[in-house]
Formats: C-alpha cells, sequence, structure tokens
C-alpha cells in the first residue's frame, strides 16, 4: 500500500513523502490516526496543495515540544517510594508515577512520553529518563528515586 505522510512519523519517513508500507498497518494505524493518506492521483494533488498549511503545523508543534523541553530541563524531580533495607523498592517505579511527578512539579507530561530503555526502576537511586515531546525532541532528566520515610 502506498500512502502520503501528512507529518513526520518515526522510522518511516517526514512529511510529504510517499511510502509503502503494509496495508494493516496504513488502515488500522496511520490512516484512522491522520498521519496519512492513501497515495492516489488525486490525494497526491491535495497534499500538494495543503502542504504549505501542513508544514507550517508542523513547524508550530516542533516549536511548542521545544519550549515545554527548555521548561523540562529545569526541573529536578524526586520521587519517593517504600523501600527495603538495601535500596530494593516495594513495587517498581514505571512511567506513570514518573509522569505524575513530573506533572506535579508543574510541567504535564502523558505517560506514554516517558521512555525507560532499561525498564521499570527497582531500586533507589538517580536515574537518566528520555521524554520524548515529538519525534524530533527528547529531553533528558534526572530522576531521583528514595526511601519513602
Amino acid at each position: 500500500m502506498d500512502v502520503i505522510l501528512l507529518e513526520k512519523v518515526t522510522n518511516l519517513g517526514n512529511l510529504g513523502e510517499k511510502v509503502t508500507i503494509k496495508s494493516g498497518y496504513g488502515r488500522n494505524y496511520l490512516i484512522p490516526q491522520g498521519k496519512a493518506t492513501v497515495a492516489t492521483a488525486d490525494k497526491i494533488a491535495e497534499f500538494e496543495q495543503r502542504r504549505a498549511e501542513l508544514e507550517k503545523k508542523a513547524a508550530e508543534k516542533l516549536a511548542a515540544a521545544q519550549t515545554r523541553g527548555n521548561a523540562l530541563e529545569k526541573l529536578e524531580i524526586i520521587i519517593p517510594h517504600k523501600a527495603g533495607d538495601a535500596g530494593k523498592l516495594f513495587g517498581s517505579v514505571g512511567t506513570h508515577a514518573i509522569a505524575e511527578a513530573i506533572t506535579n512539579a508543574g510541567q504535564k507530561v502523558e505517560k506514554h512520553e516517558v521512555r525507560l530503555p532499561d525498564g521499570a526502576i527497582r531500586h533507589t537511586g538517580e536515574y537518566e529518563v528520555d521524554i520524548q515531546l515529538h519525534t524530533d525532541v527528547t529531553v533528558t532528566l534526572s530522576i531521583a528515586v528514595t526511601e519513602e520515610k
């Protein structure tokens, strides 16, 4: 299935590119989410007329993400959690708890924006956590997980 991307899609392409994808991916994800449209002659012509509008919207999204990223870099996040003697947590600190702590610190972050490459945090200490606000904007935050008293 050939589609035209209406916005940048990670590991697929940029705005305006014509790409070949599996039909299920297009039919079930890209087209319903408004990220792509089927590449027919009519749709290609319609896209070319809307290109400037879509590029402007993409630039605005990128600028907003960069602004949020600059605000997030200034935060210091401390998450208290119940822990045992050796610093092993009872349970774990995952994306939901991290997003909630950042939101409580004053910057709204959704749990799907939080990236934990090594999985959930299971010990007290300092951790580097990536927050992906946009396909081009990723902020690395230092998060301290401390023992709850």
